[in-house]
């Protein structure tokens, strides 16, 4: 029995159509070699053994999470959530097509380390690499369309890929609204997000359903919904 024909492989342009066609706002390219800094057990390569390449797919983040107080923030995070996941399944199915091993990394996934959830790989650190933004003085990557409004998923394979040029153009300056009002000061150490105070802060278990109470990071900072967007103001 003949086997099954695989197609051509797709270089970077197409699978940056594959991502657009399913439904991704952004798709950026970085090379796995990039990732010297990852931490030991969370580079792409351990991850998916032989991984030349990752692909980000961004889609944004509704502001209305953010303006609108009878919206639950952690409901419409999840609904984002399985959006971008959907859409990284659809690519790595093409890209397997191929023949490629691929990898499609869901959003929130990852593995426990010392009681909280860790990602496989930073997939901001990614997006930063991948091209798509600037991780600013808040932890969170601005892009210069969406601000910080973007939400991540992402596909390893051991496809050769041309990697994007990294952004440049967020400098947070002397702004340090995030940090004065971040109320766990998980922001205080430039460079190293005190995400235990963070996550301590933030979560909270009401009605046996986890909720997110606070988002002070993302809503305060003046570029949350992009330089070429108009800015609003929470008052």
């Amino acid at each position: 029995m003949a086997g099954k024909k695989l197609s051509a492989a797709p270089d970077s342009a197409a699978v940056k159509a594959y991502g657009i066609t399913a439904g991704a706002s952004l798709v950026g390219i970085a090379s796995a070699e990039a990732f010297q800094a990852a931490p030991q057990g969370f580079h792409p390569v351990d991850v998916l053994p032989g991984c030349r390449s990752v692909i980000v797919l961004a889609v944004p983040f509704p502001k209305e999470a953010l303006t609108d107080a009878s919206l639950e923030y952690i409901d419409v995070r999840n609904e984002t959530n399985a959006r971008v996941n959907g859409i990284a399944k659809a690519v790595a199915k093409q890209i397997k097509a191929s023949g490629c091993q691929v990898k499609a990394l869901n959003g929130m996934g990852g593995k426990w380390v010392d009681g909280r959830q860790i990602g496989h790989i930073s997939l901001k650190h990614a997006a930063e690499l991948a091209g798509l933004g600037v991780i600013t003085r808040n932890y969170l990557l601005t892009n210069a369309q969406y601000g910080n409004l973007l939400w991540f998923s992402a596909v390893l394979t051991d496809l050769a890929l041309t990697p994007d040029e990294k952004a440049t153009g967020f400098d947070c300056g002397d702004c340090s609204l995030c940090v004065d009002g971040c109320p766990s000061s998980a922001l205080d150490v430039p460079g190293n997000f005190g995400r235990k105070k963070c996550d301590g802060h933030c979560f909270r278990m009401e009605e046996r359903k986890w909720k997110i109470r606070c988002f002070q990071c993302r809503a305060i900072c003046p570029n949350r919904f992009g330089k070429k967007n108009v800015q609003e103001d929470f008052g």
